[in-house]
């Protein structure tokens, strides 16, 4: 397969030809620059099946292939994808006109992402073509099925808000105490015995009472102490 393991990405149509030694720059038909994105989960797994199945897809339709990119995700660890990062450079230096996946779920970071990045391609005019599942964004068809994607990926949002929310809730009604943990009353106490008899700043405080409060919470009991103090003098 054309070397596309550890590639940043190659050139399958050169954008120049040699011809008696001088460069002649091949001008490609308008809406044929095409780019395949790929990724596999594992090191070991193949990305062949992937890659052919694209490059039929882009022979059949007419395609020219100036650009691959292949991310390999490591199982049990946070995908870096940089080659869609690339890929995404790519199509915003308007270098390509479209981009060819196998599956969405080839693509997409999550269910949030797919139609952020769907609609920023439809923005700057990028057909968009997922093979598998039969798609291609310029049709009726893959209009409606970007309608649809939005929708589910913003119910899915709405969900999640909701269990957060009810969740919350519940947490709340058996008395469960929501963010920052409370400090003990002994630690207040030294807190603002040291505020109110000595000019200390909040970092000689916080050393004082040995890591046993945050500097911010500290500093938030300093400053209420001293400010009631002032107001007394």
């Amino acid at each position: 397969m054309n070397d596309l393991n550890g590639l940043g990405h190659s050139d399958s149509v050169s954008a120049k030809e040699h011809i008696s030694g001088r460069n002649l720059r091949v001008i490609l038909p308008q809406k044929m620059r095409t780019a395949l994105y790929l990724r596999v989960s594992t090191a070991d797994q193949n990305p062949d099946l992937q890659h052919d199945g694209l490059r039929d897809y882009a022979e059949r339709a007419g395609l020219i292939i100036v650009g691959e990119y292949l991310d390999v995700a490591v199982s049990g660890r946070r995908e870096g994808r940089p080659q869609l990062n690339a890929l995404m450079t790519s199509t915003r230096n308007l270098e390509i006109d479209n981009v060819l996946v196998w599956k969405f779920d080839r693509f997409a970071r999550s269910t949030k992402h797919l139609p952020t990045a769907l609609e920023e391609f439809n923005h700057l005019g990028i057909r968009f073509i997922s093979v598998q599942d039969q798609i291609d964004m310029a049709s009726p068809m893959g209009k409606a099925m970007f309608t649809i994607i939005s929708a589910m990926a913003e119910l899915e949002s709405s969900l999640i808000s909701e269990r957060v929310t009810a969740g919350m809730q519940a947490a709340k009604s058996r008395g469960k105490h929501l963010g920052r943990p409370s400090l003990p009353h002994y630690v207040i106490d030294e807190i603002e015995q040291l505020a109110a008899s000595t000019d200390l700043s909040v970092r000689k405080i916080h050393e004082k009472v040995a890591g046993k409060a945050s500097r911010s919470v500290v500093g938030e009991i300093v400053k209420r102490i001293r400010a009631d103090r002032s107001k007394v003098l």
